[in-house]
């Protein structure tokens, strides 16, 4: 599971490809404008970005040659009506990782996007083993001592950015921001209800949580 960013200016297209990667568990923004597109990328961290090549206020590879230039390293997915060699060439010169040309295939679009999250984390395989515990992002699957561990989609997604982010402590601000929708209503209440959750789910009675709490800091998976 990601968050991932969707900009683009068609609402229907954003709207097929939120109910395309909803139903893959990530979490999804969505905006319609250039401007709305650079405002998100300033200050929200995203594992992926699907970017339309042209908005009414902007040109998509400007806004992503100034995301690179100011250190942004998130995968990008250029989505755009132009498949001439020239037009590929210019969209990934600007710092795009891959590029979709519509009209295209919903089944495409959720391999590409596979594709590009495993590239970002360097990995092989699809798995993430940590103690005892296996998570397979693409079966969303989590295992404990080869037992099928029961977890909700929020809490699949905390458990599976903490497995990718060994030995870092978050706040709950910080996890709100990577694991929750950007929109969303949810508070810091619900990022401790959640690691409870977890933790009564994946830790070992006698055995110290997974899962530690720094006093007044935040969150850390100790591996």
């Amino acid at each position: 599971m990601a968050k991932i960013l969707i900009a683009d200016d068609d609402p229907d297209l954003v709207g097929m490809i939120d109910d395309c990667l909803s139903a893959e568990l990530h979490t999804i923004d969505t905006v319609l404008s250039g401007k709305e597109a650079q405002d998100r990328l300033k200050l929200y961290k995203y594992d992926l970005v699907i970017l339309d090549w042209q908005f009414p206020d902007a040109n998509g590879p400007d806004i992503l040659q100034t995301y690179r230039n100011h250190g942004g390293d998130t995968p990008i997915l250029m989505l755009t009506g132009k498949s001439t060699t020239a037009d590929k060439e210019h969209g990934l010169d600007s710092g795009a990782d891959d590029y979709l040309t519509k009209p295209f295939d919903s089944r495409e679009l959720k391999a590409r996007v596979r594709a590009l999250l495993r590239r970002s984390v360097g990995a092989a395989s699809n798995l993430i083993k940590i103690r005892n515990l296996v998570l397979d992002p693409t079966a969303h699957t989590v295992t404990r001592n080869g037992e099928i561990v029961d977890l909700l989609p929020r809490e699949f997604a905390l458990l599976e950015f903490m497995m990718r982010h060994p030995n870092q402590t978050f706040s709950n601000e910080a996890l709100l921001d990577r694991v929750w929708a950007t929109e969303s209503d949810s508070s810091h209440d619900a990022v401790r209800t959640c690691v409870q959750r977890l933790r009564k789910k994946i830790d070992v009675e006698g055995e110290r949580s997974i899962i530690s709490t720094k006093h007044r800091v935040g969150y850390i998976l100790e591996p």
